[in-house]
């Protein structure tokens, strides 16, 4: 912003005017704002870098045309399916749309074909990717400051950054050894209660979660549903990476599991469909009361309210993209991605044999092995931050992201998150050989 003033006699022009970042909202100060624009910026710096940084899927597969023919084939739908005339078919694609969505019963049938979820068409509401999804949910919670959420952590830098920006205090719980420490979740909730705090939700991704690609087991699971209830908690079930298990079994969903309305889902359609369409959406069946109990609607209905003053609706064109995948595919995605979830399957065998040659047993680095996703965890004898990333990327070629990013407040770990969803096998073997130069280097000092 500038500011200009006519010269005159004994005028010049005015100073460029200036905000202090202390007069702007206290989340730009936050460094988890901060962690997603490094990683494409240092992507971008070091463009023939490998890069195990980028949580994106595999690129190999696009195709132009099958734009033009996902768009044909729910036009298509429209007129013959639902009998609809010319005019409305035109006004649906080029008009603004309706706030909850304009394919809402074809999501609510591929949750059915493909989570086994029954959810109301009018329970979900479409928006512009998973992450408006996450922070309406995040800013309908936010009463006042005593308001709260949890998060299994390390957690996705994105509902870090969405609850800042709602002005939601984020309560670490731990992951522990099965996804979710059930015990530790008790006492951070009954500890805040007792600070004046409300936590409202608990966000945890069950399947194959992002940054660590632990998946909770089906035990876990139902005790964590039961907990929830007794402690009157919603659980925020966000689920971009359950499609893509290692071996063949698929646990149910936790809103699968659900009967008491408990779970508010966040899908989307970025890891599964075409992440350059930008849907997503969450499925919020719960019951909004007034005080004297008189029922208002779902809370899908509030979450349309807030969408309604932040995006207006979700691209009815990008929407229509998306809902002629699902006509394709018999609305299912498990069925539409199977290439790509065996690419990530012989991805992640390669990631896992390629490290155990590189780092044997004695040599002080460790990782786990995922049930599937996108992502594994290294774990090294030296400590891991931005200044090492770039080091990485310029010495060695090989980019990657630093754990602290998901843990929020700290500034370095001995960790660090690769991804293997966007690469292919010689970008894979020369990324690892990278990786072992590095460690080789920060051993030797270099």
């Amino acid at each position: 912003m500038t500011t200009t003033v006519r010269k005159g006699p004994g005028l010049g022009a005015a100073e460029p005017a200036a905000l202090r970042i202390d007069t702007l909202h206290g989340s730009l100060d936050d460094p988890s704002l901060d962690s997603m624009n490094l990683l494409n910026e240092v992507a971008q710096r070091f463009p023939d870098a490998v890069s195990f940084a980028a949580g994106r899927p595999y690129e190999g597969f696009f195709e132009v045309e099958e734009v033009h023919r996902h768009l044909r084939a729910f036009c298509d739908h429209l007129r013959l399916d639902r009998g609809w005339p010319e005019e409305e078919v035109r006004r649906l694609l080029f008009q603004y749309g309706r706030t909850k969505g304009v394919i809402n019963d074809l999501v609510a049938r591929n949750l059915t074909v493909d989570e086994g979820i029954e959810a109301d068409p009018e329970a979900i509401v479409v928006t512009v990717g998973c992450q408006e999804a996450m922070f309406l949910v995040l800013r309908a919670l936010r009463t006042d400051d005593r308001d709260a959420v949890l998060a299994v952590s390390p957690t996705y830098v994105g509902l870090n950054g969405a609850a800042q920006l709602a002005d939601l205090p984020v309560l670490p719980v731990r992951a522990g050894e099965y996804g979710v420490d059930l015990d530790d979740l008790a006492r951070t909730v009954r500890r805040a209660r007792a600070e004046g705090l409300r936590p409202r939700a608990l966000y945890v991704i069950p399947d194959f979660s992002n940054p660590l690609g632990i998946s909770l087991d089906l035990d876990t699971r139902r005790r964590l549903l039961d907990l929830a209830s007794r402690l009157d908690l919603l659980l925020l079930e966000d689920n971009p990476y359950g499609l893509f298990p290692a071996g063949t079994a698929r646990l149910p969903t936790l809103k699968a599991l659900d009967t008491s309305r408990r779970v508010v889902y966040l899908g989307s359609f970025a890891k599964t469909a075409l992440p350059g369409a930008r849907v997503g959406y969450v499925v919020a069946d719960q019951v909004v009361t007034d005080g004297s109990g008189r029922r208002l609607g779902l809370l899908a209905d509030q979450l349309a309210k807030v969408k309604s003053m932040l995006t207006v609706n979700t691209s009815p064109l990008a929407q229509a993209v998306v809902a002629g995948k699902l006509l394709e595919n018999d609305h299912s995605l498990a069925r539409a991605n199977a290439r790509q979830a065996d690419l990530y399957r012989d991805n992640l065998r390669m990631m896992s044999d390629g490290l155990a040659r590189r780092f044997p047993a004695g040599s002080g680095v460790t990782w786990n092995t995922p049930g599937g996703g996108f992502f594994l965890v290294l774990t090294v004898p030296f400590r891991t931050d931005d200044a090492l990333l770039e080091h990485s990327a310029r010495q060695h070629r090989v980019i990657w992201t630093p754990m602290h990013h998901f843990y929020a407040g700290r500034r370095h770990t001995h960790q660090i998150r690769l991804s293997y969803s966007l690469l292919q096998p010689e970008q894979i073997s020369a990324g690892l050989d990278g990786l072992a130069a590095l460690v080789e280097g920060q051993r030797s000092g270099l």
